[in-house]
């Protein structure tokens, strides 16, 4: 796979799941403001449940692995991948990451 397509392929997922965010979550979250409530409806049944811990937990290893490059290759920004992980979600944040750490390592002659 090229470097162009992989990129480009990052951002079009990304795309995707901000679009189906907007749609799946927009309106119920217009109609009831509560974010507690959302977070918790992640929570209403097994499968839902099994999945709402997953995608938490894909944040944490994310979390883990933005802090360690952070130190170990200096790669910065990572903060910004983190917060967009939680809203809209870990899907945009985790495709960012991989977007500035491909440059900037890159650019500093690593890869």
């Amino acid at each position: 796979m090229s470097e162009s397509l992989f990129r480009r392929l990052l951002v079009l997922v990304a795309l995707i799941f901000c679009g189906a965010f907007l749609v799946l979550v927009g309106p119920p979250l217009l109609e009831n403001p509560d974010i507690i409530g959302a977070f918790a409806a992640g929570f209403v049944n097994p499968y839902a449940a099994g999945y709402s811990t997953d995608v938490i937990l894909c944040w944490v290893i994310l979390a883990i692995w933005v802090l360690f490059e952070r130190q170990q290759y200096r790669i910065r920004g990572g903060w910004l991948a983190l917060l967009l992980g939680i809203v809209p979600g870990v899907a945009v944040g985790f495709a960012l990451y991989l977007l500035m750490r491909q440059r900037q390592l890159k650019g500093s002659g690593l890869v």
